[in-house]
C-alpha cells in the first residue's frame, strides 16, 4: 500500500513538474513572438510621428498579458436582459451621486453646456456609468493591454490601430505612459475613451496645455461633451420620451426604428405619461425594448449619438435615463417585465440564424441584439401575424423554430 501511494505521489509531482515546464515553455514562446510583434509595430508608429525614444520607453519591461484572451468576452450590456442591466446601473446610489456631482460641479458643467451644446446631465451619466464618477478608472497599463490584444489575435488591425494612437498620445506629452491605464481593452480615463477617440475628441479644458482626461474632472467632462457633439448632439432635444400606445395601435402600420415627425407619432394617438405633450419639432423613432410588456419609447437623433460611445442598446438607454432620473425626473412609468429571463447567447444566434435563412436578417451572428435584429424579428412578426413589436424572447425563438 504504501509503495502504491508513493507511486502515486511521484506520479502527481512529475505531472505538476511536466505542467509547469509546459506553461513555461508556452510562456517564454509568447514572450519571444511578442517581443518580435512589438519590433513589428516600429514602423507604423514611426509614420505617425513617434520617435524611437518614446517608442522604447514605452515598451520598457513590458511582457504579454497572456489574460487578454479570456477578457474579451460578451459584455454585460449585450448578455443582460435590458431591465437586468438597468437595475444594475441606473441605481439609487449612482442617481443621489449624480445630482451630488452636478452640484459640484455646477459652474463647469453649465461653461461645458454651453460651449459643446450637450446636456450636463448626459456627460454626468456617461461619466457615472462608465467609471462611478471617476471610482473606478481602471488600473491596466493600456500599452501592454492593447499590445497584448493585438498580438493574440483579439480584433488584430482595430487594436494595432489603437496602440499606435496611444503612442502618439505619449509622443505629444498628455500623459506618461505609467499614469496611462484603463481597463482590459485600453479605455482610458474618467470617462474611458479609447486612444483613437482621444486624438479625435479630447480636449485642453482647464487650460493646463494638457488633455488630461485621467486627473482632470474638467478636461474629462468636457472631452466627452465634444466626442457627444462630434457625432451630432443636438442640444434642443431629449435623448428620449416615454409614451403610451393607444388603445389597437396597429404596430404593422407603424415601424419600430423608423423615424416619423412626432406630430405624426401625436396623431396615431401616441401620449407622454402624465399628460405632458410630445416636441413640436424634430422626430422619433419607437422602439420597444421589451416588447408590448414594457416601456414604450419614442427615441430620438441624440439615442443614436450616444450609441457611438457603445453600440449596445440597454447602454444607451442606461445612459438616458440615468440622465433624466439625475436631473431630477422618475422612473418609467410602466414596469419592465422582471420575472422573465433572457435569452441565452446561444439561443439568441439560434435566432439569427433562423432568421437569416428566412432572408429577414443580413448582419452577423454574434449572439447580440441590435436594431439589425429588432427590424428582422418584426418583419418575421408581420408575416406570421404576430403583434410587430420587434422583441425576441422564448416565445418568439419557439414561433422561428416552427416556421418553415
Amino acid at each position: 500500500m504504501l509503495s502504491r501511494l508513493t507511486s502515486l505521489f511521484f506520479a502527481c509531482i512529475a505531472a505538476i513538474l511536466a505542467q509547469t515546464f509546459l506553461t513555461g515553455a508556452v510562456r517564454a514562446q509568447d514572450d519571444s513572438g511578442f517581443r518580435a510583434f512589438i519590433e513589428s509595430m516600429w514602423p507604423q508608429a514611426r509614420s505617425a510621428g513617434v520617435s524611437r525614444q518614446t517608442f522604447d520607453n514605452a515598451f520598457a519591461g513590458i511582457t504579454f498579458n497572456s489574460s487578454v484572451r479570456r477578457s474579451s468576452s460578451a459584455q454585460a450590456e449585450f448578455a443582460k436582459p435590458v431591465w437586468s442591466y438597468l437595475q444594475s446601473t441606473v441605481t439609487a446610489q449612482r442617481i443621489n451621486t449624480g445630482r451630488e456631482m452636478a452640484a459640484r460641479y455646477a459652474d463647469t458643467l453649465a461653461a461645458i453646456e454651453r460651449r459643446y451644446g450637450v446636456s450636463r446631465y448626459a456627460v454626468l451619466s456617461v461619466w457615472g456609468i462608465e467609471t462611478n464618477f471617476g471610482g473606478f478608472t481602471g488600473k491596466l497599463p493600456v500599452i501592454r493591454q492593447l499590445a497584448s490584444l493585438a498580438h493574440a489575435g483579439v480584433r488584430p488591425d482595430f487594436y494595432r490601430n489603437e496602440l499606435v494612437s496611444a503612442l502618439v498620445i505619449l509622443q505629444q506629452g498628455h500623459v506618461s505612459a505609467g499614469q496611462m491605464v484603463g481597463s482590459w481593452a485600453g479605455a482610458m480615463g474618467q470617462t474611458q475613451f479609447m486612444p483613437s477617440s482621444f486624438l479625435k475628441h479630447a480636449v485642453d479644458f482647464d487650460g493646463d496645455g494638457r488633455k488630461n482626461i485621467w486627473t482632470s474632472v474638467p478636461d474629462a467632462l468636457a472631452s466627452t461633451a465634444n466626442y457627444l457633439r462630434n457625432f451630432g448632439w443636438q442640444g434642443a432635444l431629449s435623448w428620449g420620451y416615454e409614451v403610451t400606445l393607444p388603445a389597437q395601435f396597429n404596430l404593422a402600420r407603424n415601424e419600430v426604428l423608423q423615424p416619423r415627425p412626432f406630430a405624426q407619432w401625436a396623431a396615431t394617438g401616441l401620449t407622454r405619461p402624465g399628460g405632458k405633450p410630445l416636441p413640436r419639432a424634430g422626430e422619433g423613432f419607437l422602439f420597444l425594448p421589451a416588447g408590448l410588456q414594457g416601456p414604450a419609447l419614442l427615441l430620438t437623433v441624440n439615442f443614436r449619438v450616444i450609441k457611438e460611445y457603445n453600440r449596445a442598446n440597454s447602454y444607451a438607454l442606461a445612459i438616458g435615463h440615468l440622465a433624466d432620473r439625475i436631473a431630477g425626473g422618475g422612473p418609467m412609468s410602466r414596469p419592465w417585465p422582471k420575472g422573465e429571463k433572457g435569452l441565452s447567447v446561444a439561443e439568441a444566434r439560434e435566432i439569427q440564424q433562423r432568421l437569416q435563412r428566412m432572408g429577414h436578417y443580413s448582419g452577423k451572428i454574434d449572439g447580440m441584439f441590435g436594431d439589425l435584429v429588432t427590424v428582422a424579428v418584426r418583419n418575421f412578426q408581420v408575416k406570421a401575424g404576430l403583434p410587430a413589436d420587434g422583441y425576441a424572447d422564448r416565445a418568439l425563438l419557439q414561433r422561428v423554430r416552427a416556421a418553415r
